[in-house]
């Protein structure tokens, strides 16, 4: 039986070989076939999630309820030292130096990241700013948001802090960060689905000792992480409630 592996559609892509080098590791430790299916969009994975399609999934947090609570998927892991934060960021050039500053009207570039798209609105409302009083320009991906800060798009762009922390020094440095969350306590998980029960005791082993390992540690650097540290279920149970919590 061949297990499918997926990762949210918000990895950095500079990390994609890392993904199929993990996919491989995988493999090894399992003694199985592991097939990498990647996304362009979060609907179309969840669609497959629902459908059953996927075993193993490196999961957007937003996720993470209906992985766990709808779907009876097990959260495995997370990325040590890796939260996921949200940026909101406009032109350097902008003369607005908070958010505070920006008023009705703007334009927000945005993606399809349910959970940054969410922390951004939230962090808006200190201008009492909402969806009724901005327009949202929806693209596929960080490097599109900046684009149209740069091209004069849209006013302001909401971002995973890790994907603006993969921006080029150029990019970078033609925008300036308005604010930043500072959660700490939600982040990308592991998260594996009933046909890998019989797998996940040796799967969490072999996890949480992949920084042992010298091969390990390789596959590690190539995903741009430190290790994975265990996520335990009342862990996973808070960070559900936050999530649920700021969507309500």
């Amino acid at each position: 039986m061949t297990l499918n592996l997926s990762v949210s559609p918000d990895f950095p892509p500079s990390h994609l070989s890392g993904w199929f080098i993990f996919n491989t590791w995988l493999q090894r430790q399992l003694g199985t076939g592991v097939h990498l299916e990647l996304y362009d969009s979060f609907e179309a994975q969840r669609e497959d999630i629902r459908s059953g399609k996927i075993d193993l999934i490196y999961a957007n947090p937003y996720d993470a309820s209906m992985l766990v609570r709808e779907l009876g998927f097990k959260v495995l892991v997370r990325p040590r030292n890796l939260s996921d934060e949200t940026l909101i960021a406009t032109l350097a050039s902008d003369p607005r130096e908070k958010v505070e500053d920006l008023e009705s009207g703007i334009t927000v570039a945005t993606t399809a990241d349910p959970d940054v798209h969410t922390m951004g609105m939230i962090m808006l409302e200190s201008a009492d700013l909402d969806g009724g009083n901005v327009t949202f320009l929806e693209l596929d991906s960080y490097v599109l948001v900046a684009k149209a800060l740069l091209n004069g798009n849209a006013d302001v762009g909401f971002f995973l802090q890790a994907g603006y922390d993969e921006l080029s020094e150029l990019i970078r440095k033609q925008m300036k960060p308005l604010v930043n969350s500072q959660i700490s306590v939600v982040h990308h998980t592991l998260v594996a689905g009933p046909r890998m029960e019989q797998h996940i005791p040796l799967l969490l082993e072999r996890l949480t000792n992949m920084e042992h390992d010298p091969k390990g540690q390789d596959v590690l650097k190539s995903m741009g992480l430190d290790g994975w540290d265990q996520m335990h279920e009342e862990q996973t149970e808070f960070m559900i409630d936050l999530i649920d919590t700021l969507i309500d």
